[in-house]
């Protein structure tokens, strides 16, 4: 196989994974329904919410994964089910309070600092990227002028996302080279600039994380703080996310918490992944935090306990992201939420992510009352079905009767 065929088999692996990886979901308006309980004792149904949650885990783990936890939240309590190790080194378990990399779901709380601004009259959905980072957007027909603050957190730009041109992220040579390396967000964007828009501002949809780095500029730019003292004061604290960080240049991770592992799309051996500088991700994708607090995040948005109702609904509003069809057929995607149907009735709102060595999948009714988040660690099956079992997971909790 020549270089040039091992790039472009390297390319096609890596733009499945970044679909992946869009990660957010919504219920435009459609709460999940809650049947009618059953004549099953609550604690008999408690038993079996568990055992069912438990079955799912191991199905994930079947794949091939790592280590998984998930956790499973409603108006009768929360369980938990984990599977595989944390550290395939000491072989520890992986464990329910374990944390993990978030990947792209950092994108949610990105999206709710930016519309708690619009509330406030700080920030305009409708500004230009120009009007707060004149410049940054420009050159190979890029223009900040064209892209509105709401274009960024829809993912309607246009903008080439920089993660496909990025080895750090999707080559075993790459990311050797450069996990400890500190990257600023201009020089993220900067390599988005090196390459044509895929689409004029406005004219389609698709997932670039360059989007959401642009958003942590405008962050700072607004409130003279860094996205991660802004995400820290107005949601960590006040939400009381002890084991939930947003890190700047800490390459490990704090406490007990799941090893991640990759491969990255067979371009090397199978390693450790845990360390790694998070500015290679940044805004776009670097905080940590636990399926516990994930929960709690989600449960506290979708229940209106973070957003003005004026900004909520602007954050619910989707719009059709065919792009993300091959992991959620249907899918919307609103502002840092996306919007996937269920199975029996209706939809819920999600933002999963993916990161080298670690993958987060959740979901959220529409009033923010069942929260399901699934963690887990080492690459995802090339033929789908780690994906698959994750969604299936996601879509039979939220789904459950017995009054769980």
């Amino acid at each position: 196989m020549t270089s040039a065929q091992r790039s472009s088999r390297t390319k096609t692996r890596i733009a499945s994974r970044l679909v992946a990886t869009a990660l957010v979901t919504g219920l435009a308006g459609l709460a999940v329904a809650v049947p009618a309980a059953s004549a099953a004792s609550p604690g008999a149904a408690s038993a079996s919410g568990r055992a069912a949650l438990q079955k799912d885990v191991d199905a994930i783990l079947g794949t091939g994964s790592v280590g998984v936890v998930a956790r499973s939240t409603g108006p009768r309590g929360q369980h938990s089910a984990t599977a595989g190790v944390a550290d395939t080194a000491t072989r520890q378990p992986a464990r329910a309070g374990d944390r993990f990399r978030i990947g792209s779901a950092t994108k949610t709380f990105v999206s709710t600092v930016i519309l708690q601004l619009v509330g406030e009259g700080r920030i305009s959905l409708d500004d230009t990227v120009d009007h707060w980072l004149p410049g940054a957007v420009s050159g190979n027909g890029n223009d900040g002028h064209d892209i509105t603050v709401r274009q960024l957190l829809q993912h309607t730009s246009g903008l080439y996302d920089f993660t496909a041109d990025f080895p750090e992220m999707t080559t075993a040579d790459g990311f050797q080279a450069d996990r400890y390396t500190t990257w600023t967000p201009e020089q993220l964007v900067a390599i988005a600039m090196r390459h044509k828009p895929n689409f004029a501002p406005g004219a389609g949809w698709g997932y670039s994380n360059t989007n959401y780095v642009l958003a942590g500029m405008i962050i700072e730019k607004a409130t003279g703080r860094s996205w991660q003292q802004e995400v820290t004061r107005r949601i960590i604290h006040p939400l009381g996310l002890r084991q939930t960080s947003a890190p700047d240049t800490e390459s490990w991770i704090a406490g007990t918490h799941l090893h991640g592992y990759s491969s990255f799309y067979g371009t090397g051996t199978t390693m450790d992944v845990t360390a790694l500088n998070p500015t290679a991700a940044g805004s776009a994708g670097a905080m940590i935090s636990t399926t516990a607090d994930l929960s709690r995040f989600y449960s506290a948005l979708l229940g209106g306990r973070l957003l003005r109702p004026a900004q909520l609904a602007e954050m619910k509003t989707t719009v059709r992201a065919e792009g993300l069809d091959a992991v959620w057929p249907g899918a919307r995607y609103g502002l840092g939420l996306q919007e996937v149907p269920l199975s029996c009735g209706g939809s819920y709102y999600t933002h999963g992510g993916d990161i080298p060595g670690f993958s987060t999948r959740d979901g959220i009714s529409a009033d923010g009352r069942r929260v399901v988040v699934v963690a887990t660690t080492g690459d995802s099956a090339p033929d789908q079905s780690t994906e698959k079992a994750k969604n299936a997971l996601v879509d039979r909790e939220l789904c459950a009767t017995s009054g769980r």
